[in-house]
């Protein structure tokens, strides 16, 4: 037997839609660096850089958030694993709803917010992370690499997005 055309849909209920197109801005992208400090202004450059070109719908607020979490990981990156992982990579995921930014590297410790004392100047940053994330209603993570590494990321939502979380990495 052979069906040919559609069935039509019961009374009351319609089709499902089908589902959105995507959005020019759609992507991943990925760049390495050296673990130097200098590549922390550099990596804050490309993604801000990134965001412009490709005109995800940021707002200024969204921007500095997603900087300075780009800011944290990668000084983290430099500072805690470049003996074992010379180079880091950033990754940029843009999706219809959230951005996620990424930092790669080849050490296998997870990193532990620590609570600082109020007598050191450093020892925040993922306790910044972890804070800015939430309040922009995104989710953090740590994830190893089948290399023996890790992976940190932030994902956050874009300004009027649904409220699904970014797919898995």
């Amino acid at each position: 037997m052979e069906t040919v055309g559609r069935v039509p849909s019961e009374p009351g209920h319609a089709p499902p839609a089908p589902p959105p197109p995507p959005v020019a801005y759609e992507g991943v992208w990925r760049f390495t660096a050296p673990a130097l400090d200098s590549s922390v202004p550099q990596a804050r450059r490309a993604v801000h850089d990134l965001l412009a070109h490709q005109r995800v719908p940021v707002d200024e607020e969204l921007m500095a958030s997603l900087l300075l979490i780009v800011s944290e990981l990668v000084t983290n990156a430099v500072r805690h694993a470049a003996l074992l992982s010379p180079e880091i990579a950033v990754e940029v995921s843009l999706g219809r709803d959230w951005v996620r930014v990424a930092v790669e590297d080849n050490h296998p410790y997870r990193p532990v917010a620590l609570m600082a004392d109020q007598g050191r100047t450093g020892g925040r940053g993922l306790l910044l992370v972890t804070a800015v994330t939430e309040e922009a209603g995104g989710v953090y993570d740590v994830e190893h690499t089948a290399s023996g590494g890790k992976v940190v990321w932030a994902a956050l939502p874009l300004p009027g997005a649904a409220t699904s979380p970014p797919p898995p990495r």
